[in-house]
């Protein structure tokens, strides 16, 4: 079989064909379901007013049933008094008729007596010998919920298609609908397959795994209110991965599977959806999501094979199958499809006769939105965790430019958070904003040089940076300067955290000095240009006479994003040593070799000071108590200027 996708298709594509073959996505059919039970599920029908809601006037306060003419003078020196007849409990059907110069006292919720036309709220009123003295005048109609204000009886109330959650429970029940006819839910089964995967309640071996996707699947699933069951991690065996999926298709209406999508030789799925329907599509012009098998058996039972990677399946379940699925559960629309406008603040590549699906953090700033990328390989597991929404850009599209505009549907309503932090990736930051209580924070990894370009912008409020001046030596006051920004930002002290030469146990490879980086037998790991880091390598390289250090480093071009980055590359081999902080050598079992001992430092707009969120920053980073838990980290300290501005 010749290890090839079949033709390559867009989303409009995909749908398109998949609704032809099985005759247009619809419902599966309709049942009637008693309410209690209806939560979640998709109204089959219109659904109309039995009875007036409320179904009677009724008082909205604690007060006084009266006639308004008799209170249209009364005032607090003034008052007009009326003769109390009695009161109106919630539940009591009233005996009681109002006349001129009376009135009845009345709960909130009950019935308005005969001949009464308004309320008068309990504050505005006081007893004396048995009559009310009413303060202050009401208008006919005043604090009372009249017949069928809220709905009347033939109104229409809920349109089919509608997904019923707690605002359409109440209204449902408001109106006497005690049951209701919805669309029946698909029952879903899920696998996972490849000789890699391990459940997550195991100990993670070499070479293996855990298995995200069957719990990333099955909660996207489970938020659109579809029945799904999880039928275990399967080998990239043929024959087990056919008889598993074809005794699930006896009983479920759609199978997910997720791995093996691709076309080699240990890619199987979509083999085996050819042979139990007929592969639909294999292959989309996406990225990430390519490897993606659609199939659909003679009955209409659908086979949907996502990839491995999850950041590709979880993409591709947003954009594809999400649809497919709402259609079969007779959804109209699943909530208004959320879209705001934003900037990009970076050029970024595209096109490549594929589409995009790129990630997203969200910032305000003062011109609008502002669109951060979260850019990351396939495989990754995390990334959705932290961003806000992701960019669809079409596979015409070379690039994006700096400051264009595009538009980025979230995953669910954007909050702005209390405070933006924006520069330098820092294990110690997250324990200043959780000692600061600031739980909402938004922070976005770009590296140091990043954060200033994003102070400059107005899109941050605080930027974590240690960059070295290569002139004087000093960290970070440099900047403002540089970046034109002496009057617009205040820098106070961080903490000290020290820097070195991260490497295995034991020193296998006998690396003593930075130098020994330009050695053949030795391969680098190195950070992110912008990065700290970055920074004082090169500085460092430059002081050696080191020149197109890509040509003399093995490794210098293979970049990572964070100090973990660098500490997992060489614990796992794939590196012999990278710079870093001393505290990622400790979490990965690693040596470590001290180089200096850096300032990580917070620049922050001088127009963000008086924020609530700014104030309480600072004053944790000054505070005894974080001052203890930092200690606690190794190789980070503090000093007697932490918490204290150094410039501005």
């Amino acid at each position: 079989m010749a290890l090839v996708f079949h033709k390559l298709v867009s989303l409009e594509e995909a749908l398109r064909i998949i609704d032809e073959k099985m005759g247009g996505i619809k419902p599966l059919g309709i049942e009637s379901v008693p309410l209690h039970h209806a939560y979640g599920r998709i109204l089959a029908e219109d659904v109309y007013a039995r009875v007036d809601s409320p179904p009677f006037d009724r008082s909205t306060v604690d007060g006084y049933a009266v006639i308004a003419e008799d209170t249209y003078n009364a005032d607090e020196a003034n008052p007009a008094k009326l003769k109390l007849l009695g009161k109106v409990e919630v539940g009591d059907i009233p005996n009681i008729e109002i006349y001129r110069g009376t009135c009845v006292e009345i709960s909130t919720g009950a019935p308005i007596p005969r001949g009464a036309d308004a309320v008068v709220m309990v504050e505005y009123t006081k007893t004396e010998d048995g009559d009310i003295l009413v303060y202050r005048g009401v208008s006919p109609g005043e604090n009372i919920a009249q017949t069928g204000s809220d709905a009347s009886i033939g109104d229409l109330i809920l349109r089919r298609g509608r997904r019923i959650g707690p605002r359409e429970m109440g209204a449902l029940a408001a109106v006497g609908c005690s049951e209701v006819k919805v669309y029946a839910t698909p029952r879903v089964a899920i696998f996972s397959t490849g000789n890699e995967l391990i459940p997550i309640s195991e100990k993670l071996k070499p070479g293996k795994i855990y298995d995200v996707n069957s719990h990333a699947i099955s909660a996207m699933l489970k938020d659109l209110g579809v029945k799904v069951d999880f039928h275990g991690i399967l080998p990239d065996n043929y024959i087990v991965i056919k008889k598993s999926i074809e005794k699930a298709l006896e009983k479920y209406d759609i199978i997910v599977t997720s791995g093996s999508t691709s076309a080699g030789f240990g890619d199987i799925i979509y083999r085996v959806f050819e042979e139990l329907g007929g592969v639909l599509i294999h292959g989309l012009k996406i990225k990430p999501g390519k490897p993606t098998v659609i199939a659909a058996t003679e009955d209409n039972k659908l086979l949907i094979g996502l990839p491995g990677f999850p950041l590709s399946a979880m993409m591709v379940f947003m954009v594809l199958a999400k649809p497919i699925i709402m259609k079969m559960m007779g959804m109209q629309s699943f909530g208004e499809e959320n879209i705001v406008k934003a900037k990009i603040p970076i050029r970024i590549e595209t096109g490549k006769g594929r589409r995009h699906l790129i990630p997203v953090q969200v910032l305000s700033s003062a011109e609008g939105l502002i669109a951060y990328p979260v850019l990351g390989d396939s495989g990754a597991a995390t990334t959705l965790s932290i961003a806000d929404g992701f960019i669809d850009i079409e596979e015409e599209k070379q690039y994006l430019s700096e400051d264009e505009e595009v538009a980025v549907k979230l995953f669910q309503p954007l909050k702005i958070p209390s405070i933006s932090i924006v520069g330098s990736n820092c294990p110690a930051l997250s324990i200043l904003l959780d000692e600061a209580g600031l739980w909402d924070a938004k922070q976005v990894n770009v590296g140091s040089f990043s954060g200033w370009r994003a102070l400059k912008r107005g899109e941050a409020d605080i930027a974590g940076t240690h960059l070295l001046d290569p002139e004087t030596r000093k960290y970070n006051i440099h900047m403002p300067r540089k970046m034109g920004l002496e009057n617009e930002v205040e820098i106070y002290r961080g903490y000290i955290r020290t820097i070195g030469l991260v490497i295995a146990k034991e020193n296998p490879k006998n690396i003593k000095k930075i130098e020994d980086i330009l050695r053949e037998d030795v391969i680098f790991v190195n950070r992110v240009k912008g990065s700290g880091v970055r920074t004082f390598l090169d500085i460092k390289l430059s002081e050696l006479g080191v020149g197109e250090p890509e040509k003399k480093i093995r490794g210098y071009t293979y970049e990572v994003k964070t100090h973990t980055a660098v500490a997992s590359a060489v614990a796992q081999g794939r590196a012999d040593v990278g710079i870093a902080v001393g505290y990622v050598a400790e979490l990965y079992g690693l040596d470590f070799i001290p180089l200096a001992e850096e300032y990580f430092d917070f620049a922050v707009r001088k127009d963000r000071l008086s924020k609530e969120s700014v104030e309480r920053f600072i004053e944790t980073l000054r505070s005894e108590s974080f001052h203890r838990k930092l200690e606690e980290i190794p190789y980070y300290k503090t000093c007697p200027e932490t918490g204290r501005k150094i410039f501005g």
